[in-house]
């Protein structure tokens, strides 16, 4: 039985029912998320217990746990922690909208657009020395704006007196084999070093990461998560159908096209800084949805807590189970979401 709770704040102008149930378990994913940035923070080529990391994050504890902590783990953790719940957020948006399981930025081509986009980058301003005639700093650029192009390109070649799920889906995936066959070629074509380099940001990886990219990409996700949670809660009277969503006046396509350009921005401000980190945006939303439900009033929070304990941890397994090697916290994310994805065609034959 729901335990629900009216809430209402500014002069009862704006009201919503809360599950007090499913609102719990999402306090407590997100607690342990947090939790998992903590304990992420203690691991490395010396280990600090988690009450000296909380002194070193206040700025109470000894100079050098403070540097190490402060200066060189904390913001790739951060980078992880929030290219997370992008990723996630974008896959649920993603999956509500189109109402197909298997859709996420990685299957309708989104995240194909910014690896595109930085392979790209790298073997034009690439000359014959083998060095780049630009800064490397414009490169979370080009990612930022391959996704958000590609985006754009599937919703327009999806349209036809309207988009429907199922056109978006088949658009995408024909756009992201496309494009990876373009990245591969590019990568084949491109300078020798590239190979090596592109590989690693393919797989999706948070190292190198310092507190210029934090100040550039937090913000930028706190924002679009903010407009994410207020926009998507248009998607639970789509549950019914679109001419029900229509008969109440909502505009199904301009919705639909707002949420596509939101996810893009969402996978393009992530992919930008960490590598295209597959299958989070297909995993956070499906365990969000068995543990608060389908509504996206809770179902967001909750993907983006899942999102964020998914990679924060794949980025601990991957400091520290192979060292002195460092695996790509990619790799981690997609030996569980492979056979995730194969699980879930088989569970859903006619999606």
């Amino acid at each position: 039985m729901k335990q629900l709770k009216v809430i209402r704040f500014w002069k009862e102008q704006v009201s919503f029912l809360l599950d007090m149930h499913a609102a719990r378990r999402t306090m407590l994913v997100a607690c342990l998320a947090l939790l998992a940035v903590i304990f992420s923070a203690s691991f490395g080529d010396s280990f600090i217990n988690p009450w000296q990391v909380l002194q070193a994050i206040t700025g109470q504890g000894d100079a050098y746990n403070q540097l190490l902590v402060v200066d060189f783990r904390l913001p790739r953790i951060l980078v992880a922690a929030f290219a997370g719940m992008a990723l996630a957020v974008a896959g649920a948006i993603l999956q509500g909208m189109i109402k197909n399981p298997l859709a996420s930025p990685d299957i309708i081509g989104i995240s194909a657009g910014g690896s595109a986009a930085v392979v790209g980058f790298l073997t034009i301003f690439s000359n014959t020395d083998h060095s780049l005639t630009v800064s490397i700093s414009w490169l979370p650029l080009a990612g930022f704006i391959g996704a958000m192009i590609v985006g754009f390109l599937v919703y327009l070649l999806a349209w036809k007196d309207g988009v429907t799920s199922t056109r978006l889906v088949l658009i995408g995936l024909g756009v992201a084999t496309f494009l990876q066959a373009i990245t591969t070629m590019l990568m084949i074509m491109g300078p020798v070093y590239l190979a090596s380099e592109v590989q690693k940001w393919l797989i999706g990886s948070v190292s190198s990461t310092d507190w210029n990219e934090v100040v550039i990409m937090v913000p930028v996700i706190i924002v679009l998560l903010f407009i994410t949670f207020f926009v998507v809660r248009h998607l639970n009277v789509q549950d019914f159908g679109d001419d029900t969503a229509m008969s109440l006046g909502q505009s199904v396509q301009k919705l639909r096209f707002g949420l596509i350009v939101l996810s893009a921005c969402l996978v393009g401000s992530a992919i930008a800084f960490t590598g295209a980190i597959g299958f989070v945006g297909l995993m956070a939303p499906h365990i969000a949805r068995r543990l608060v439900g389908s509504a996206f009033g809770l179902l967001i929070p909750m993907s983006a807590a899942i999102g964020c304990f998914l990679v924060v941890i794949a980025d601990i397994i991957g400091r520290t189970a192979f060292s002195p090697l460092e695996v790509p916290a990619g790799v981690f994310t997609a030996a569980i979401g492979a056979p995730y994805f194969i699980y879930l065609l088989f569970k859903n034959p006619k999606k």
